[in-house]
């Protein structure tokens, strides 16, 4: 897309009971990285959902990358249990017509990438949390998207293992030309204010855009920016 990876605009989700989002403005930059956060309710993944085309608005608009150029990392790895993460990661080029031994290939660089080149042959239950979680990450990009949506990935994981998959995410976009629009819905204000280049606050209430604010710095981060008073003072303004 030439202005913007999505946006949506004057966007309104309805259920029976009530409305759950909006009206909601937002809209994503090339190659920009957006963590969204707010109390459970807000309306985050619903948010990712409508980027995704997952959901239809009842009112506004959503623009969104051209099919085949999102991809899309839920909480939970979604991988196949039978197959090896060789061929999880090679499914989405297969479907997308890619010849099976270029996809294999592609599969297993991608999946060199986020540290598993050994792991080619492993079955999802021989894979820790974290490393079938970059299994997920190697799947998403190796289509090359212009937008990656990623819904909590790493709720449900050690703090540790969450902060080296943050590095290895930050690294995995900084190496892609072009960069993919990255949108990141998370729980914890921290790891927003570390991963992204901005943070959108949702209101629980109304489901619009309560606070949006830019970080401070570059990303990837560096060696111990979590000491800084512009990390500190984020975070605070943000909680």
């Amino acid at each position: 897309m030439a202005e913007v990876a999505a946006a949506l605009e004057g966007v309104v989700v309805r259920y029976p009971d009530r409305t759950a989002i909006g009206p909601l403005n937002l809209s994503i930059q090339p190659g920009e990285i957006v963590a969204v956060v707010g109390a459970s309710g807000a309306g985050k993944s619903t948010t990712l959902r409508l980027l995704a085309g997952l959901e239809r608005p009842a009112e506004g608009v959503v623009r969104t990358a051209p099919p085949g150029r999102t991809a899309f990392v839920f909480q939970s790895p979604t991988l196949l249990p039978w197959a090896d993460a060789q061929t999880n990661v090679a499914l989405p080029l297969e479907l997308s017509g890619v010849p099976k031994e270029e996809a294999r290939a592609r599969a297993a660089v991608a999946l060199a990438s986020v540290g598993l080149g050994e792991r080619l042959s492993a079955r999802p239950r021989q894979l820790s949390g974290g490393m079938a979680m970059r299994a997920s990450l190697a799947r998403a990009l190796v289509t090359q998207p212009d937008l990656l949506l990623l819904d909590e990935p790493f709720a449900a994981l050690d703090s540790v293992t969450r902060r080296h998959l943050i590095e290895d995410l930050h690294h995995l976009w900084a190496g892609r030309s072009p960069r993919p629009a990255i949108v990141f819905v998370t729980h914890d204000v921290e790891e927003a204010v570390y991963l992204a280049g901005r943070t959108i606050v949702l209101d629980a209430v109304s489901g619009q855009v309560a606070m949006a604010r830019p970080t401070p710095g570059v990303v990837p981060r560096p060696t111990g920016w979590r000491a800084d008073p512009d990390y500190r003072e984020t975070v605070e303004n943000l909680a």
